[in-house]
């Protein structure tokens, strides 16, 4: 087996190994709980229907975005804990730009994306100018700033809110019609589309990829996630590296919340989605911070959540229990990531060693 293959084998082997732990012990769970493992399974694995694929799609795209969003910090060993936050405050912003109406049709809807990605970024900035000038934690101090980014935007909503006739709901200015991102369909007989915003997030997924794999950004980036020091040996400035890769990850977040906005709510409400971020880190740790893995991980977690839907009334159990599989695959998939590194480098030890005993064989051969 070439070096090559064997590698694909190992990257492969991992997540492989914990989805069929996370499956048995969930099994488990369900068992000790007395409830019907086989059927539980046969209905989350069931084949989605047309409406179910639109909504697995439209939701793996959100959380595509937010794994992106958290696999730039992880590549400098940085734990982005606040996307959360960096994309509803991005996602207001967004909407009462948008809302606004400052420029006519298609042109509003870039401005007020482009406003959701600096403020994305200057939100995580924060955080990165902390951790680069005082050494502050990003884990710290991006839990804080999401508390702060919730509270700002609760109270900014109800300054510009505008209430729905006969409801208690509140929200921003609706998008005007024209500003709105144009979904497509993927069977007749769904009245629902698929999101527009799916395009720029594969254009996000690809920026990402020749950013880190074909730039110099990129390469400073994986250096110093590696190894500071010989980062900074190599004149890598590791500060500006810190900020840069924080702002870079709060302009990915603050497209987070823009598939919801243009293709489905049209306004910032009290009832907007949230929990968006922390997903992310789970679809991060799972796709190993490569967009088609995170791509991956994404419409999984998306197909979990959209099949759990029917089974309190299908089976009588609670749909929690997808959330009890999602947990436990973020948890075997580090472990599993371990012990697949583990093997691999013994597997490249005893092939060093076989090489160099094969090498010290033809040497004595020539000798005698």
């Amino acid at each position: 087996m070439t070096p090559r293959m064997t590698r694909v084998l190992l990257s492969v082997a991992a997540p492989v190994l914990a989805l069929v732990a996370a499956f048995a012990i969930t099994s488990a769970v369900l068992l000790v709980a007395g409830d019907p493992a086989g059927e539980v399974w046969a209905t989350i694995l069931s084949w989605p229907e047309p409406r179910n694929l639109v909504n697995i799609v439209n939701s793996a795209t959100v959380l595509y975005l937010s794994g992106l969003a958290v696999a730039v910090g992880f590549r400098m060993n940085l734990f982005n804990i606040g996307v959360d936050g960096q994309y509803r405050i991005a996602a207001f912003v967004a909407a009462v730009v948008a809302g606004e109406a400052w420029l006519p049709g298609p042109l509003n809807a870039v401005l007020a994306i482009l406003a959701a990605i600096l403020v994305g970024a200057a939100w995580a900035g924060i955080a990165g100018l902390l951790r680069a000038t005082r050494g502050v934690s990003e884990v710290i101090s991006t839990i804080m700033l999401n508390f702060i980014s919730t509270s700002i935007v609760a109270y900014s909503l109800r300054q510009v809110a505008v209430r729905e006739e006969g409801s208690n709901i509140i929200g921003t200015k609706p998008i005007p019609e024209s500003s709105r991102i144009p979904g497509f369909s993927i069977s007749s007989e769904v009245s629902t589309d698929v999101y527009g915003f799916l395009l720029i997030a594969v254009l996000a997924g690809v920026g990402y990829w020749v950013a880190l794999n074909r730039t110099r950004f990129g390469f400073d980036l994986r250096a110093t996630g590696q190894s500071q020091t010989a980062a900074v040996a190599s004149g890598v400035n590791v500060k500006k590296m810190t900020v840069t890769a924080m702002l870079v990850s709060g302009g990915l977040a603050g497209l987070v919340g823009l598939p919801i906005l243009f293709g489905n709510a049209y306004s910032y409400g009290s009832t907007f989605q949230s929990g968006l971020g922390f997903a992310g880190i789970a679809i991060a740790l799972l796709g190993r911070n490569h967009p088609i893995g995170i791509a991956l991980g994404a419409l999984l977690f998306a197909f979990l959540d959209e099949q759990s839907n029917p089974l309190q009334i299908l089976v009588d159990v609670s749909p929690d229990i997808v959330k009890i599989t999602q947990g436990i695959i973020v948890l075997t998939v580090v472990i599993s990531y371990e012990v697949v590194r583990r093997y691999g480098q013994r597997l490249e030890q005893r092939q060093v060693a076989q090489a160099l005993e094969s090498s010290d064989n033809t040497k004595a051969e020539v000798r005698a």
